[in-house]
């Protein structure tokens, strides 16, 4: 028999190893938000609440302490579950996600990330390449970007002629 690995327990050590004071509470909002997003969210061949993702979202939010130490650790840990989270989910599922990380994190601020420079290189890029630099386009270079910083491997998936393809040689172009 297999056990089931206790998500809260590795998340709250992990979270301690990156130097968060309050691992045991952010690990048991982490594994409570993958608990409610697997009982309400649709059931999606690629929606992941195991051990990967358990693990993305603490390197994601080691990164974040690392990157902006002046945010508090409940706003470190919402974007983390968000930038990796999001990108994967379906449109319909997003509300719902949005609803469970509201009630799981009262009063906290998700904050506004400045992209700075990289903001500037992939609205660049995009008019070298004779494209819209459009918000939903860059934020979607941004979401790929995030994605690219935690994972060691992924997919782009969506319909022919989606901007697929653009989106990942734009941002390219814009970090060379």
């Amino acid at each position: 028999a297999m056990m089931v690995p206790d998500y809260a327990m590795i998340g709250e050590i992990s979270f301690y190893a990156f130097g968060f004071e309050e691992g045991r509470h952010l690990a048991k909002k982490m594994v409570t938000t993958f608990q409610l997003c697997s009982e309400q969210l649709s059931a999606q061949s690629h929606y992941d609440y195991g051990m990967r993702a358990v693990k993305t979202v603490i390197e994601a939010a080691g990164l974040n302490k690392r990157k902006y130490p002046e945010q508090s650790e409940g706003q470190i840990l919402l974007r983390a579950l968000r930038d990796v989270n999001v990108p994967k989910f379906l449109r319909d599922d997003l509300p719902l996600f949005d609803n469970i990380i509201s009630d799981l994190f009262p009063g906290v601020v998700r904050p506004q990330m400045d992209y700075g420079s990289l903001q500037e290189a992939c609205e660049s890029c995009s008019r070298e390449k004779h494209l819209q630099p459009t918000d939903y386009f860059i934020k979607k270079q941004f979401e790929l970007f995030d994605m690219i910083q935690v994972r060691h491997g992924m997919m782009l998936v969506g319909p022919t002629g989606g901007g697929k393809t653009e989106c990942y040689r734009t941002l390219q172009a814009a970090c060379t």
